[in-house]
Formats: structure tokens, sequence, C-alpha cells
């Protein structure tokens, strides 16, 4: 089935870009227009990338695989959004309070406590340990219990973590401000999507031993993604708002070529190439999703927020879901092949 679905490949992933693109489309600016959907979707589908990463890396989609497609990948994109607006409401709570007319109205004023941005730090830090947990750490040890309760735990250790970092770093007057907080988050994720979504766990997959695996790899990350924010901010005098827009970028661009377009330079090219033709593919890519995206930002009004926010929020959110929706949780549907679909049974 694995090479019957390289076989297909580009053109698969080629179709799956016109399912992404409607639900960028979507989040982008379905809320109307740009700055209402930030605002409001924003911290939302934030909220929900964790749930997302639940289902599809520790669940394997259930309960959607109880039904039939296309009803698998409904029930999973329902569930996800209904967690993502349970979990920005308890988001809210730890940073302000619960405030309804916050969550869901951009206009929202004085005496409220809208989710834009103040829950978006503490929101970023939830799925970037989820990452780290799922990807980087191989799940270890909690992949020991069942898939339900392995997820629904991790889930748990990643809001925890989050908050003690958002707590100690960000509340109050902490000694990051939420930006500088964001853009370090959005960096390590670059990291992560990099190693282990486009180069599939190399080169610490050449380590035998799992403890110095799994050291290595959470020491390359997150330092690495560190350095990678200061950098930007020093040597290239970026401000903490570009440095998550075009980072936000690289994570969607990793995305598309990683997910995607999976297997498809591994199968034509030799390792070494293919990492090399990904790593190009990816900065490519990177590049074009800024410029456009920046073009639009540019041409449209902003007066609650800035462009350089919303480019981060639609390639990491209305970019970046749409991929690993269609090809993590939907499995490609309607594009699957019929074994595909039957395995989904």
């Amino acid at each position: 089935m694995h090479r019957a679905r390289l076989a297909r490949q580009p053109a698969l992933g080629l179709a799956g870009i016109t399912l992404v693109l409607p639900v960028m489309v979507v989040l982008g600016a379905g809320w109307g227009g740009p700055e209402r959907s930030l605002l409001v979707l924003g911290p939302m589908s934030t909220f929900a990338l964790p749930v997302i990463a639940m289902i599809a890396f520790w669940w394997e989609d259930w309960p959607g695989t109880l039904l039939r497609p296309p009803l698998t990948g409904f029930v999973d994109t329902v569930l996800v959004a209904v967690g993502g607006i349970v979990l920005t409401i308890a988001g809210q709570a730890v940073v302000a309070r619960v405030d309804l007319r916050g969550v869901f109205d951009p206009t929202a004023g004085a005496g409220h406590a809208p989710t834009f941005p103040g829950t978006m730090p503490l929101a970023g830090a939830i799925f970037v340990v989820m990452l780290e947990l799922t990807l980087v750490t191989e799940g270890w040890p909690l992949r020991r219990l069942n898939r339900v309760a392995a997820g629904l735990v991790t889930l748990a250790v990643a809001w925890g973590i989050a908050i003690l970092l958002y707590e100690t770093l960000v509340a109050g007057d902490g000694p990051v401000q939420g930006g500088e907080f964001g853009g370090a988050l959005v960096c390590i994720g670059v990291l992560q999507v990099a190693f282990y979504v486009v180069l599939r766990g190399w080169p610490f997959c050449l380590l035998g031993s799992r403890a110095r695996r799994l050291g290595a790899a959470n020491l390359a990350v997150i330092a690495g993604g560190v350095v990678l924010y200061l950098a930007l901010a020093a040597a290239a005098h970026l401000d903490p708002a570009t440095i998550s827009a075009v980072a936000g970028s690289a994570v969607a661009a990793g995305l598309v070529v990683g997910m995607l377009f999976e297997g498809w330079l591994d199968s034509i090219l030799p390792s070494a190439r293919a990492r090399l033709a990904k790593t190009v593919g990816v900065a490519g890519t990177t590049v074009l999703l800024y410029v456009c995206l920046r073009a639009y930002a540019h041409a449209v009004g902003w007066t609650h927020a800035e462009p350089e926010e919303w480019i981060a929020y639609a390639g990491l959110n209305a970019i970046g879901a749409g991929v690993i929706l269609h090809v993590a949780i939907g499995h490609r549907w309607p594009f699957a092949s019929p074994e595909e679909s039957a395995a989904m049974t």
C-alpha cells in the first residue's frame, strides 16, 4: 500500500493542495475577514492543534475509525473543533478569566477578556510541548499505555509543562514578553518539523541508544530553536512578529513537503540527495508562502492586530492544520486508493 501511494506522487500531493487551500481560506478569512478570523479563530485553532496531534499520532484516528470514510475524518474534525473551543476557554481561565464574549466576539472591548493575543503564548507552548513529547521523545514512556489513555495523559502533561513555562516566563512581569516567547516557540516548531516530518528523525535515528538519541534530539531541537530565534533577532534585526511569520511559513512548508509529498523524493533519489532536495524544497516553499501571505496581509486593513501576526497564523494554523487533517486524520480522502480507504475501517 505504501509503494502504491509513492507511485501516485507527486500527483497525490498536488491533489491534496486543492483541499488544503479551502481550509486555509476558511480559517484565514472565514470569520468576517483576515483580522476578525485571527482574533477569534487564531486562539481556537491553536488550542485545537494539540488535539489534532493527539488524534493523529496517539489515537490513530480513533474515534473516527469506528465509521467508514468520509465520516472518519468528519467525526475527528468535529472533535478537534469542539476540543479547540473548550480548551480555548480553559486557556482563557488560566491567563485571565472565563469570558465567552472574549472568546467569540472580536470587538469585545474594555471589561472583557479577549483571547487574542493574551492566550496565544500558552496555546503555542502546549502544542510545541505536545510535539516534543510525541515526535522528539518518541512517545516514551507513555506509549506503554493503551492509545487513548496515552494520548490523554500526553495532552495533560503538555498542558502542565506549558502552564509552568507561561507562569514562570511570561505571566505578570515575567522576564520574557509574550511575542518573544511565541517567536522562540515557533522556531522550535521549525526544527521539530524539519527533523521529524521532513527528515524522518535523521540524524538522531543513527544513534542506537535511546537515552543518547532522545537526549541529543531534545537538546538540539529546544536549544537550537532558541538559538535560531536569538540569531534572527540579533543578527538579522527581526522583531518577534516577523520571526514568527517567517518561521510559521517554514513550518507550513515543512508540512507540505514532508506530509503532502511524503516519500516522493526518497523514492527517486539516494538518501543524501533526497534530504538535500527536501531541504531546498522547504526553503523555496517557505519563501513562496511568506511572500504571497505578506502581499495579501499588507493589502488589507488592520486595526487590532499586525499583518505579520496573521502571516504566522496563516502558516501555522490555516495551512499547517489543513495538511495534518488531510493526511494524518483524513488519510488523503477523497484521493485515497480503495485499499487505503478499506484499511481505515
